[in-house]
């Protein structure tokens, strides 16, 4: 079947932006980052065998890692089915907050694109800010596709600072929890399929109908949270 077409030719798959935020500080060290590595490697081919399947949208994906400042791994916006994750190693301290001005700077139009969808922001961090994060994570929910950006984190081992994440999400339910490798497998596998429910009809004709407001697009996530009954208690961190 051929890519539907708006009138006058123009494609209509819309981008949809996929940004992983990884905390990259010292006590991710070890297990941790390398269970991150692993897990978002393995999540690629579903994700780009969810976007073949799905021609409304164009899933572009972006990495983001911050420790003792923050950086972009992907500098520029990437097609799914160009993805390629890099492996990242963990030191350092906990600047969150750089990280969310580098993603404030990007949820502007340009470079967004207004015909885009809301974008899909997935932050893992396991530990505290070590610098003022309130400031920038205003600005980054001040902005119109702040507001309506799909937000989930996910909470590695017992030190998490759980309140900050919830500031992040703005809905407690989108904060995971994931106390050994096995659960946070599981939790990134589940917040890679978050794309799919942005750029699912229903939710692109939502975005449609209120695409002059700032109000989120509701994406069902919550009535889908993975069960975790079936990962056998290992080490928790």
């Amino acid at each position: 079947m051929g890519e539907m077409k708006r009138p006058g030719g123009e494609l209509a798959s819309r981008p949809l932006h996929f940004f992983w935020i990884v905390d990259c500080s010292g006590s991710m060290y070890g297990e941790k980052i390398g269970t991150v590595n692993h897990a978002i490697q393995s999540t690629i081919p579903e994700m780009v065998s969810a976007a073949e399947n799905n021609p409304n949208a164009q899933l572009m994906i972006r990495t983001l890692k911050f420790s003792t400042g923050a950086s972009w791994v992907t500098g520029n916006p990437v097609k799914v089915e160009d993805f390629a994750w890099d492996d990242l190693e963990a030191a350092g301290v906990t600047d969150l907050g750089k990280a969310f001005e580098l993603l404030a700077a990007q949820l502007t139009i340009p470079p967004m694109s207004d015909r885009a969808l809301p974008p899909v922001l997935v932050l893992l961090s396991d530990g505290q800010p070590t610098d003022d994060y309130k400031k920038a994570l205003a600005e980054l929910k001040r902005l119109p596709w702040g507001k309506k950006a799909v937000k989930i984190a996910i909470s590695i081992g017992q030190d998490a600072d759980d309140t900050v994440l919830e500031e992040f999400t703005g809905n407690k339910e989108l904060v995971l929890q994931a106390n050994n490798a096995a659960a946070l497998t599981k939790m990134i596998k589940w917040a890679s399929t978050a794309a799919s429910l942005v750029s699912a009809p229903a939710s692109i004709a939502a975005d449609a109908a209120g695409q002059d407001g700032d109000a989120p697009v509701i994406v069902d996530m919550g009535g889908r949270l993975p069960d975790l009954d079936d990962i056998q208690e290992g080490d928790v961190w």
